[in-house]
C-alpha cells in the first residue's frame, strides 16, 4: 500500500518539476541553433542519457505555448525531401532566457546550500 502511494507521489512531483523545466531546456537548446521538434526531443534524450524524453504531444504543446508567448518563431524548410518546421528564439525569447538562467542559478545555489549535491 505504501509503495503505491510512493509511486503516485513520485509520478506527480516528477511531472510538476519537469513541466516547468522542459520549457527552459527547449529555450536553451534553441539558443544554440534552430531545430525541428523531433531534433529537440532527440537532443534532450541524448543529453539526459534517455532519462528526459518528453512525449511528442507534450513537446509540441510546449513549443506552441512558447510561440504564443512570442519567445520562439517557426519556419518551414525542406530536408531530405520532407518539410520540417524549425523553431528559433526571438529577440524576446533571448531576453527571457537570460532572466530564466539567473533564476535557475539562484535555485541551484539554494539547493547546494541545502546540501543537495551536484552530480
Amino acid at each position: 500500500m505504501l509503495a503505491g502511494k510512493k509511486e503516485k507521489a513520485l509520478k506527480k512531483l516528477r511531472k510538476d518539476l519537469r513541466s516547468g523545466l522542459y520549457s527552459y531546456m527547449v529555450l536553451l537548446l534553441l539558443e544554440r541553433e534552430e531545430l525541428h521538434g523531433y531534433a529537440i526531443r532527440k537532443r534532450l534524450e541524448e543529453l539526459s542519457g534517455g532519462r528526459i524524453v518528453p512525449s511528442e504531444g507534450a513537446l509540441y504543446d510546449i513549443l506552441k505555448s512558447l510561440r504564443k508567448l512570442g519567445l520562439v518563431q517557426d519556419s518551414w524548410a525542406e530536408v531530405g525531401g520532407r518539410p520540417r518546421k524549425y523553431y528559433s528564439l526571438t529577440k524576446l525569447g533571448k531576453e527571457v532566457l537570460e532572466e530564466m538562467k539567473a533564476e535557475v542559478r539562484t535555485i541551484t545555489e539554494t539547493l547546494e546550500r541545502m546540501g543537495v549535491e551536484k552530480e
